[in-house]
């Protein structure tokens, strides 16, 4: 376990997360030390929360990677988000005093994780930190971000057929990435998790969808066989008025 004596190492990367958004290495040191932070290292496999816990920490990962997963009494896990270097999670949960995990957290690839006590976040900063305001806005910004990705998973699991599944999922990942080349941040089994499809047969339709010439494989990567539509904003190479 490192406290903030040494967080400077870990400034590339907390530049980059949504939480630290729009403030200075000075700003992001000052409200690490005021909200107690301290960092820890996991190994794959490894659980970082566990369903049932409760947490008064939000997480924010700082290299490796992880997900959260639910999983039901017989073992069959579902997929909710991957965790990659530069986002958090747990926030709502830690924000809810004793309110017990619905969900865990898995490590995929070892990994080290930068803890943060929230309720010095929402809380009145002892430090009179001017940097505090900021910090709640980040955040709330980083819960409404996530709320959206959690209704774009809804809509692609209410699709009726893994085919359906799959082709929302696909298209929103060549839409959000902008290009029709893309790389997903699962491998199969875990795509079929976060589907909720079993992966045999997820499988068998991406291989039907390749020889429809629907789209291109090759592990994580893939491009879809289609032209992108053209926005109102870009003009038509085919219009030659």
């Amino acid at each position: 376990m490192n406290t903030t004596d040494n967080l400077e190492q870990f400034l590339p990367i907390l530049r980059t997360a949504s939480i630290f958004s729009g403030m200075s290495d000075s700003e992001i040191l000052s409200v690490l030390h005021c909200m107690g932070a301290f960092v820890s290292d996991k190994e794959k496999d490894s659980y970082l929360l566990r369903a049932g816990d409760t947490t008064s920490t939000m997480g924010l990962l700082l290299s490796g990677s992880a997900i959260v997963i639910q999983e039901d009494v017989w073992g069959h896990r579902n997929i909710m988000a991957q965790i990659l270097p530069g986002q958090t999670f747990a926030e709502p949960f830690a924000a809810s005093n004793g309110t017990a995990l619905n969900i865990s957290v898995v490590v995929t690839k070892d990994c080290s994780l930068l803890y943060l006590d929230i309720h010095r976040i929402l809380g009145v900063c002892p430090s009179a930190c001017e940097h505090h305001t900021h910090l709640i806005q980040n955040l709330i910004s980083v819960l409404a971000k996530k709320l959206l990705l959690f209704n774009e998973k809804i809509t692609h699991m209410s699709k009726r057929t893994t085919k359906e599944k799959l082709l929302s999922y696909l298209s929103a990942e060549a839409q959000r990435q902008g290009s029709l080349s893309f790389d997903i941040p699962y491998d199969r089994q875990q795509l079929a998790d976060y589907l909720a499809v079993d992966r045999s047969a997820m499988s068998n339709e991406l291989c039907k969808m390749r020889d429809e010439g629907l789209l291109k494989f090759d592990k994580s990567r893939f491009e879809l066989l289609v032209e992108m539509p053209i926005t109102d904003d870009e003009p038509d190479p085919n219009d030659k008025g």
